[in-house]
């Protein structure tokens, strides 16, 4: 159709050029053929130029259409976009909802197997329960809760009072899963390398651990009123950010915990240790509660940092001290505090007939 406009204007252009400048020569005889083809064309510009008007506004209207098909366009596209993304976020939601029922039945399928008499389904139940922990961190603190309620379980073993007559294949069999769950526990704690992680929280009382260890873990609040512990118990380089209590619990093997941080309290009262105790290079940051401790073997506190204070009322320290606190002497409370042999002490302390005191020198 724009095809055919144009020839049509050219045409109609040229009769209007004709015919106008034939019309002034044929009723005009004082107009010149000059001045009539001159008026002819000016005519027939006229008829170009009216056809140029409306050729620009035709394609003034179909630029606007053309804006509105495609602002239209943008608007479907957004809309179309707004539904993906509402369809992917419900696909999210149905993907972490089937992986949380998943992440619920392995829990309770495992915690329901920790109950069965099998020694290798129970290790295998601990097994499930540290693989769902660390797929799922969000049941770390659940898994680590159900493998401490796990050693809290009643448990006697001959070696433990150095009987071994009474040694059967279960308690053996027992023994090795409660050595599993231990060794899982440890694992499944953060390194106290990573600053930016979460602690955890372990609540252990009256369990009876055997060789436990939390060296250079990060740990939250630790609970372990009236344990026992067998072997050696490692803390070195530990950190404590929350309370650590280990009240009236009773280690039979050797105490490390070299240069360990506890950020908060340190609870020992009422402890009692037949090996070596050794809290070296240690920082407390937190009060340090030692009352009524009996320690018999050798205890070493050397170039350890006391920012909180410590309580030594009626402890008794029948095996050697040796305290050589960072700064000196902390302050302590030493009421009926009594001390075989100290060696090292600070110049603030001294043993007066088998008690430790504050040393206050005349002149």
């Amino acid at each position: 159709m724009r095809d055919r406009r144009l020839p049509l204007t050219i045409f109609a252009a040229v009769l209007v050029l004709v015919g106008a400048s034939t019309a002034l020569l044929v009723f005009d005889p004082r107009v010149t053929s000059a001045d009539a083809l001159r008026t002819g064309g000016l005519a027939a510009g006229s008829v170009v130029a009216l056809y140029a008007l409306w050729l620009n506004d035709r394609r003034r209207k179909v630029d606007e259409e053309r804006q509105r098909l495609e602002h239209r366009r943008q608007e479907l596209d957004s809309e179309r976009y707004a539904l993906e993304q509402r369809r992917q976020e419900l696909e999210h939601r149905r993907t972490d909802h089937e992986r949380d029922r998943s992440a619920d039945e392995r829990f309770a399928r495992a915690v329901e197997l920790l109950g069965h008499d099998a020694d290798q389904v129970r290790v295998g139940a601990l097994h499930a329960l540290a693989g769902l922990a660390r797929s799922s961190p969000d049941y770390t603190q659940t898994v680590l809760d159900v493998l401490c309620s796990y050693l809290r379980r009643p448990f006697v073993h001959p070696k433990w009072t150095d009987d071994d007559t009474g040694v059967t294949s279960e308690l053996e069999l027992e023994r090795y899963v409660r050595q599993t769950a231990q060794r899982l526990i440890t694992e499944l704690l953060p390194s106290a390398a990573d600053p930016g992680a979460q602690p955890y929280d372990l609540d252990l009382t009256n369990a009876w651990l055997e060789r436990f260890s939390l060296s250079g873990r990060l740990v939250g609040r630790v609970a372990a009123f009236a344990c026992r512990f067998r072997h050696t118990t490692n803390l070195n380089g530990a950190v404590f950010r929350g309370p650590v209590a280990l009240r009236d619990s009773t280690f039979l093997g050797r105490v490390r915990a070299v240069a360990s941080t506890f950020e908060d309290r340190l609870e020992l009262r009422g402890i009692r240790t037949f090996e070596r105790f050794d809290f070296d290079r240690a920082d407390f940051r937190g009060p340090v509660d030692v009352k009524r401790v009996e320690l018999t073997s050798p205890a070493y506190f050397r170039d350890s940092a006391f920012h909180g204070g410590v309580d030594l009322r009626h402890a008794r320290i029948t095996g050697e001290l040796h305290f050589t606190p960072v700064g000196g002497a902390p302050e302590a409370l030493l009421d009926d505090t009594r001390v075989a042999e100290a060696h090292c002490l600070p110049a603030e302390w001294a043993v007066q007939n088998g008690l430790l005191i504050h040393n206050h020198p005349h002149g």
